[in-house]
């Protein structure tokens, strides 16, 4: 249990009315196996999702977008969480750096941002395991049950099943998250090892397609490619569950960058150099299509069902990160205390959990009843979430001027001016995305609803910062040994 308030009664496993920071964490700690794996579906889940990028921007600036994203927008806020997560391994993540860099008011802007991205963004993998599922149930997207779409209700056990799971413990999340990922690589190890010997078409033709432009080429699949390379700083909010954070953060980093990369970069090759994109259409689900023009039926079915597990891992790595949100926020008196409470033996936030799997419920039933949900939800995730991640490169910068005395375990190479270089990078890439997205869906439809969901961390603040002064709550963290204190 986290030091710096009172231990709760003896086997309730309550917090008490000065909450705790920390999760108790009674389960085994994520080793750097587990952290790789918990990465690898916050940020990726596998290529799954690229072939969007293939079929609106065309294949060889979909090559391009796949190399040059990393550089210019996962390192340098991979760069920049190290940093922080290194220098303030609290549990909370993010929220809790904003907050001792830019004050309560900032903090809570950063926590409840997250918070709203979270309502979109785990949404979006009921119905992709939807989708994936239909390639062998078909029925799943057509049919309904008294009036409710049969997908709607497949997606809410998806929901609750993987809640469920979450709620038993980080570790469990942590172990399956291995063995997902060497299922889900599987088929497309199988595809790059056969694909070779049948590689004869230019992978980057067409470079763009017929009437684009390459800048419109380019900006039509940034948003996917983005949503496909974010969340790097997921996994800080769960810094109490990592074995050593400060030595195995910046090391699962350092490992998942170039290895996500050459995931996409590979099969996506080889893809394009056995079928082209004349005779498949590049569309969610096309992976499949290839598989099956490489090896067969066979391996059409293993890449159909690993793409449903792909599903599964990301929803579990997405609710255990976006779970402890709320937690941090209700510890420091914003939210009702009631969303402190733990799992006796476990030590999980199991109400925040529910919380989480209540509204993900509701806004899926809303995408279920629309057919582009997918690029809407990605969309709105990214935009939202951009903005945390501004704040934690403010965070950085401002941390760097204002302690630059503090042991920092991993430091960002090069002097001071380099976090000021490391922002402008995923700052254009954002502005790049929202102009191209403005240019197709107009003002209201391109940002109008992420503007709006960013305003109500305003008017969320205001409301609740009463309730927090009268909690008389006050964490701040605590450098020598990385925990909060009150």
């Amino acid at each position: 249990m986290s030091v710096g308030s009172e231990p709760a009664p003896p086997g309730d496993g309550v917090a008490t009315a000065t909450p705790v920071v920390d999760v108790v964490t009674v389960t085994r700690k994520l080793g750097l196996g587990a952290i790789i794996g918990i990465i690898f579906f916050s940020v990726s889940g596998g290529p799954y999702g690229l072939e969007d990028v293939v079929g609106s921007s065309g294949a060889g600036m979909a090559i391009l977008l796949i190399v040059l994203t990393p550089l210019i927008y996962s390192l340098p806020i991979a760069l920049m969480v190290a940093e922080l997560a290194t220098l303030m391994p609290v549990s909370g993540g993010y929220y809790q750096w904003v907050k001792e860099a830019l004050g309560p008011f900032w903090g809570f802007q950063a926590g409840w941002w997250a918070w709203v991205a979270s309502w979109f963004d785990l949404a979006i993998y009921p119905v992709l395991f939807v989708e994936f599922s239909a390639y062998f149930l078909p029925w799943l997207e057509t049919e309904s049950i008294a009036g409710l779409p049969v997908k709607w209700v497949v997606e809410l056990a998806f929901i609750w099943a993987f809640a469920a799971m979450n709620m038993a413990g980080s570790s469990i999340v942590g172990d399956s998250s291995k063995l997902f990922l060497v299922i889900v690589l599987a088929p497309f190890l199988l595809i790059v090892l056969i694909g070779l010997f049948k590689m004869d078409a230019n992978p980057a033709t067409p470079f763009v397609p017929d009437g684009l432009s390459p800048a419109e080429a380019f900006g039509a699949g940034l948003f996917v490619i983005m949503w496909n390379y974010s969340g790097w700083d997921g996994l800080s909010t769960v810094a109490g569950d990592i074995d050593n954070p400060r030595r195995n953060y910046p090391r699962a980093l350092a490992i998942t960058i170039p290895m996500i990369t050459l995931i996409y970069l590979i099969p996506t090759v080889v893809a394009l150099s056995v079928v082209g994109t004349e005779d498949v259409e590049w569309t969610a689900g096309a992976f499949t299509v290839v598989a099956e023009g490489v090896g067969g039926r066979w391996l059409g079915l293993f890449l159909a069902f690993a793409a449903v597990v792909s599903a599964i891992g990301l929803f579990s790595a997405w609710l255990l990160s976006y779970s402890r949100i709320p937690f941090a926020l209700a510890n420091d008196g914003y939210l009702p205390a009631g969303l402190v409470r733990v799992h006796p033996r476990r030590g999980t936030p199991v109400r925040t959990i529910v919380v989480a799997a209540v509204i993900c419920s509701v806004v899926t039933f809303w995408a279920s009843l629309d057919e582009d949900s997918f690029g809407q939800l990605a969309s709105l995730s990214v935009l939202v979430g951009g903005c945390v991640i501004m704040l934690e490169f403010i965070t950085l910068i401002v941390m760097r001027r204002r302690h630059p005395e503090l042991v920092r375990p991993f430091r960002v190479p090069g002097g001071d001016w380099v976090p000021y270089l490391l922002i402008t990078l995923p700052a254009a890439v954002i502005a790049t995305a929202v102009y191209f997205t403005v240019l197709e869906s107009g003002w209201m439809g391109g940002i109008g609803y992420a503007v709006i969901a960013l305003s109500t961390g305003v008017v969320a603040y205001l409301a609740f910062r009463g309730t927090r002064a009268r909690r008389g709550i006050d964490k701040r963290v605590d450098f020598e040994t990385g925990e909060l204190r009150g």
